[in-house]
């Protein structure tokens, strides 16, 4: 959804120095996000469930919440790529770098609120673009952080950002709407600002954890193999040892008997599809003990770290095998124009269609997604709607910068 894994083409702007050598395009990333919007695509169509056993079909259990984590984790890399990656803008080329990002947030956050305004009721799909304008928002003061203060953050993120949806959740405005629109935003600012940052589905203060983790690693040298194995290594500690937190603490020390306990009016049944599908819409706050739960979008430090370590695993493996044959050349188109065709997808799913052949339009989205990032990238190279904005971005970081020269590139990552 961000404007690349293209790491980056909106370089670095020097006026002291000549631009660094660039570096080899990282295929993997946006391969990563390729398969991220596969799975936003298979989340929004496919269903959850099996009709006969009532058991999470396999797409639920690979891409529930997991897709959308990856993305806003390939955000902050693609934040980092184009903020110098492992030598950050300082200076007045910083404050550019800054600027750009804030009429990027806004452009990405009027697209996604244009998309929902046409969205029918109930909605098909719980789009993410106004929380990526958020997200975006929240991250201009964190670009010129150092790797130690960004680990900090994220961290802070992950445990500070589900207490204060716990805390503050239920005093806060509830905004009508499941998907923000300018018309809801309009009527009630408060609900809908409360919303993208704490109580919608992407809220962006828990969502902070996979941006800054994203940062992080974009001030690293990826195309180092140590770096590419610790990444993927990380991943998998990470999200085993969030799991493992859960299943002694609540599976065996007593945490889920306190939650039936301190949640009466949900049974067993009830408590356990929070647990293997999340809350709908809210996760209940009856109990700290809710906090320590995996469910997917249930933005508890527990699912935050879960989804962290998947996105960070995912990232490191295909890192270390992707290579440049006709399987991660599509993904990695598709990867690099997500925010068109995740934009065109979500349109798509306003017109309901997919209501008749769950599998079939699965199919088809992705198949056209793929052929048309294919075509479109060895005819006109940029997406529709990467180009346009990165044409916006381009401008005001020359209007700070006071020169209407060409950007020396960032190097990449």
């Amino acid at each position: 959804m961000s404007r690349t894994s293209e790491a980056p083409t909106t370089g670095t702007i020097s006026t002291t120095a000549a631009a660094p050598a660039r570096r080899p395009r990282l295929i993997a990333v946006d391969a990563a996000r390729g398969l991220a919007l596969i799975g936003m695509i298979a989340v929004h169509i496919l269903p959850a469930h099996d009709p006969d056993t009532f058991e999470p079909t396999l797409q639920w259990t690979l891409f529930g919440g997991r897709a959308a984590a990856l993305f806003a984790l390939l955000a902050g890399l693609s934040l980092a790529f184009s903020s110098g990656g492992r030598a950050p803008h300082r200076g007045r080329a910083l404050t550019a770098t800054r600027a750009g990002l804030v009429v990027r947030a806004l452009l990405i956050a009027a697209a996604g609120l244009a998309i929902n305004q046409v969205m029918p009721s109930p909605a098909p799909a719980l789009g993410i673009l106004v929380y990526y304008g958020a997200f975006f928002l929240l991250a201009v003061p964190l670009l010129g952080l150092r790797r130690r203060t960004l680990a900090a953050v994220a961290a802070l993120a992950a445990v500070l950002g589900p207490v204060l949806v716990h805390v503050l959740g239920p005093a806060l405005p509830q905004a009508e709407a499941v998907n923000p629109t300018l018309g809801s935003a309009l009527a009630d600012p408060g609900a809908t600002l409360a919303q993208v940052l704490l109580t919608g589905t992407y809220p962006a203060v828990p969502y902070l954890t996979y941006l800054c983790a994203g940062l992080l690693l974009g001030r690293t040298d990826l195309h180092e193999v140590v770096v590419r194995v610790r990444i993927a290594v990380a991943g998998v500690v990470l999200a085993l040892g969030a799991w493992f937190v859960y299943w002694v603490l609540v599976l065996q020390a007593g945490g889920y008997d306190q939650l039936l306990r301190h949640t009466p009016w949900l049974s067993e049944d009830q408590v356990d599809e929070i647990l293997v599908w999340g809350p709908s819409p809210d996760l209940p706050t009856s109990t700290w003990w809710w906090l320590l739960t995996p469910g997917p979008h249930s933005n508890t430090p527990v699912t935050l770290l879960m989804d962290l370590g998947t996105g960070l695993a995912v990232l490191g493996l295909f890192l270390l095998v992707a290579r440049p044959n006709r399987l991660w050349t599509t993904l990695g188109a598709m990867g690099a124009r997500t925010l068109t065709l995740y934009s065109a997808h979500l349109l798509a799913l306003a017109t309901t269609l997919h209501y008749e052949d769950r599998v079939l339009w699965f199919a088809v989205h992705v198949a056209v997604a793929a052929g048309f990032a294919v075509l479109w990238q060895a005819t006109f190279g940029q997406g529709p709607l990467e180009r346009v904005i990165a044409a916006a971005v381009r401008g005001t970081r020359r209007l700070v910068l006071g020169t209407p020269s060409r950007t020396a590139e960032s190097p990449r990552a």
